[in-house]
């Protein structure tokens, strides 16, 4: 079923509902209001008859047989009235012609005579008995009607009220498809819109509007994912361009080499040389391979093993490799004062990929300063860990620094230093996992610095 259709059927239902709940409290208490009036009409024909019975005593029985006979209870046409000694003997009995006879149960006079008077029901018709004292006497005046134009009207009102109970039913449901229709064309619109949006072209938009409802919230929203969706397309095709020509490189040169090699018969020299030159090219791609493995892998938080782990250890490791893997290089270790507390210097990550990200930068340090050297500083503040690595080496500029975090890119100033553009990018992905984020600053006086900021693990405690 649509949402069109469920708005509109609960919309109905519920005002269809309260309708009910007002039709049926109407006739309710009309209905019940019409037999309280009645039954106070009974009362005070009783208790005219029992005041003229205690004035007058027998000799007024004929005037009020007269009386009975000319006079009706307001628009009461169905009557009997009755006078009973409380043992039971009829003193005075009237009933209108057609109408059926009087009689009173022995047990309701006795009720009667102990409560002083009684409603009640008596064959179909409302009745009200009295007891009253004259003189010597005791006698019980009954008074039974059925209130004929009182139900006609009860009944009257009852129809006028399910007819407009249906009416409204129906306006309701006409009400709600329009107000369903109109509250979701824009959502409709927004349906229509996102269909014709292909992955082959991401720029279209849908209408958002230049409201603040929930609607143009919805618009704007759905225009943000497609934004980012756009961004990540245009990246992708970056980076599988990018991927593709640095991977064909290497097998080109290889390709090349063994064709010519292979042209005619070479000295042992000269195939030691093209083998050598082989083996760089495969040590190249080696390389390359494992650095987009390594990219890949920090594209999914999913996959990733999270503990706690403590940065200071990360850069004694990663010191140590560095200069394992190129004695040249030289990186200067500095500890600023830990904090009291062992929370506020431990960050919730997965410590190899912390150990991948920050050799990255110290690499990129000593591998692009003339003087191969690059400086490590660790400090804490505000719940966070900050890792800063300064070097000296060629000025980045400021139309670089926003560059320097996309695959394969390599400024303009690498020169001819060996490298494929993905240490970086890598380095910012995964801080960005460990929720963190990474600054570049350079300046001819103060050189290069890449400060890592890491959240500590006590701000999610």
């Amino acid at each position: 079923m649509k949402i069109r259709y469920k708005i509109m059927l609960l919309f109905t239902l519920l005002v269809t509902a309260i309708i009910s709940l007002l039709t049926g409290s109407v006739y309710y208490f009309a209905k019940l209001e019409r037999k309280q009036v009645f039954q106070k009409r009974l009362k005070a024909r009783a208790t005219y008859n029992t005041q003229l019975y205690a004035i007058m005593g027998d000799s007024g029985l004929h005037l009020l047989r007269r009386i009975d006979s000319v006079s009706l209870i307001g628009a009461t046409v169905s009557r009997s009235i009755g006078m009973f000694t409380d043992d039971g003997r009829v003193l005075y009995r009237f009933d209108l012609p057609g109408t059926k006879p009087l009689n009173i149960g022995k047990d309701i006079l006795d009720e009667v005579r102990v409560k002083g008077e009684k409603s009640f029901s008596l064959d179909n018709r409302e009745a009200v008995a009295i007891h009253r004292n004259a003189g010597k006497r005791d006698f019980i005046v009954v008074v039974a009607g059925h209130d004929d134009d009182g139900i006609e009207r009860v009944e009257t009102l009852n129809k006028i009220l399910l007819i407009s109970l249906v009416l409204g039913v129906c306006v309701t449901a006409f009400i709600s498809f329009l107000f369903a229709r109109q509250l979701l064309r824009p959502i409709t619109q927004i349906i229509r819109e996102v269909k014709q949006i292909s992955s082959f072209d991401l720029s279209q938009r849908v209408r958002a509007g230049t409201g603040q409802d929930e609607m143009s919230q919805l618009g704007n929203t759905f225009n943000d994912l497609l934004s980012r969706l756009q961004e990540a397309f245009a990246i992708q095709r970056r980076f599988i361009s990018n991927a593709s020509h640095e991977l064909s490189t290497p097998l080109t040169s290889v390709s090349s080499q063994v064709e010519v090699i292979l042209q005619k018969d070479r000295s042992a020299d000269e195939y030691k040389q093209v083998l050598n030159s082989v083996r760089e090219d495969v040590h190249q791609m080696r390389q390359l391979t494992k650095s987009l493995l390594e990219i890949a892998k920090t594209g999914s938080q999913g996959g990733i093993e999270l503990n706690e782990v403590r940065v200071d250890e990360v850069l004694m490791k990663v010191v140590g490799e560095v200069k394992k893997g190129n004695a040249d290089y030289n990186v200067e270790l500095d500890f600023g004062e830990f904090p009291e507390d062992e929370k506020d210097f431990v960050v919730f990550g997965n410590s190899e990929l912390l150990y991948i990200a920050i050799r990255n930068v110290v690499e990129n340090g000593c591998k692009y300063s003339p003087d191969q050297r690059s400086v490590v500083d660790l400090s804490f503040a505000y719940h966070k860990v900050f890792v800063k690595v300064v070097n000296h080496g060629t000025v980045i500029s400021a139309d670089e620094i926003t560059q320097i975090f996309q695959p394969f890119y390599r400024g303009a100033t690498t020169g001819q230093t060996r490298g494929f553009g993905l240490g970086l990018p890598m380095a910012e992905r995964i801080i960005a996992l460990h929720k963190g984020t990474i600054h570049v600053v350079s300046d001819p006086s103060n050189g290069t610095s890449f400060t890592i900021e890491l959240p500590a693990i006590k701000i999610f405690n």
